[in-house]
């Protein structure tokens, strides 16, 4: 017998899990994650996944509480015979710590990779990693699904004239090309240096924006400081209008205030992660049909290179 697909959400990301779900084409399956009055976690499945594909849903965000829910989850799937166990991370945490930066620092990448791994996951589908080559951390198959599959429909419709994309950074630079040549569209960089975390001592743009309308693309989104810095920088070389689109709304601090007093016309986020809040400058766009898809495909065992820009532009 084919084994069945069975979808299942921790705490976090009920709320995008549901709509996957939908997309998919059944309910989620039955699970209890009790906790103690301590705090601890006790996650516990309502229904046989014996011989089945488990697809455990939970993007690892802060707090560390979900990180250690979705271990527990693939844990308790292993000791309960799935067949197959692949933990969906819309969001994947701590991608932003992919190397030794600096002396004595952790690479919390590859330990989230280790953890997932030796709970028993056996793939993992995720999206946007802050490094691309956090891959290669996994002993396991890996589906890295882009946003650019949601975010250019979304600029199609907007039918911009004298369209500008722009990288807030260096390290952006090759994802933001593709989607430039994707438009046949020029591209600038805003290359920033850091003396600390979260903190932009300095910015400057290379290339020319004199009146080009731009769109910003970065995958993560927390403080806010460097949407709203590079926006005022373009603005002040020229740009006529500045909008955002950034895959993970982790919009933590004054991230809210900062994008409301800043020149952008508009953040586009999806869904990865929850809003605390819902201004009227924040839109966002579902990722549920793209996971339903690539989790509808690792089932039956079919390519997922449909859902990627690269396959769209040799169709062009």
């Amino acid at each position: 017998m084919q084994p069945k697909a069975k979808l299942f959400s921790g705490t976090g990301s009920r709320y995008l899990a549901e709509k996957i779900a939908q997309q998919f084409g059944q309910p989620l399956g039955k699970i209890s994650i009790q906790r103690f009055s301590d705090g601890e976690i006790q996650p516990t499945f309502l229904e046989s996944i014996r011989g089945d594909y488990v697809f455990l849903i939970q993007s690892t965000f802060s707090p560390s509480d979900n990180i250690l829910e979705l271990l527990l989850m693939i844990d308790a799937a292993r000791r309960a015979s799935a067949d197959k166990i692949i933990a969906v991370l819309p969001y994947y945490g701590y991608a932003r710590q992919d190397r030794k930066d600096k002396p004595r620092v952790a690479i919390g990448s590859k330990l989230v990779a280790n953890l997932l791994t030796a709970a028993g996951a056996d793939r993992v589908i995720t999206m946007d990693l802050h490094a691309p080559q956090i891959q290669g951390y996994f002993d396991i198959p890996v589906d890295h699904l882009d946003s650019s599959a949601i975010f250019i429909p979304y600029i199609e419709k907007l039918n911009l004239e004298n369209l500008t994309f722009a990288a807030p950074d260096v390290g952006s630079a090759n994802r933001i090309r593709e989607i430039a040549s994707y438009f046949n569209a020029e591209m600038v960089i805003c290359d920033k240096h850091r003396k600390r975390a979260n903190e932009i001592s300095s910015m400057v743009v290379i290339g020319d924006v004199t009146n080009r309308n731009v769109v910003l693309i970065d995958d993560i989104c927390d403080t806010g400081g460097t949407l709203a810095k590079a926006a005022g920088l373009l603005i002040e070389k020229g740009a006529t209008s500045i909008r955002a689109l950034c895959t993970h709304p982790v919009l933590s601090g004054n991230a809210y205030r900062n994008i409301e007093n800043s020149v952008l016309e508009e953040l586009v986020v999806c869904d990865t992660l929850p809003l605390r809040e819902h201004p009227e400058k924040i839109k966002v766009l579902s990722v549920a049909g793209l996971f339903a898809k690539a989790i509808r495909n690792a089932y039956e065992n079919k390519s997922i290179t449909s859902l990627f820009i690269h396959s769209q532009l040799r169709n062009k």
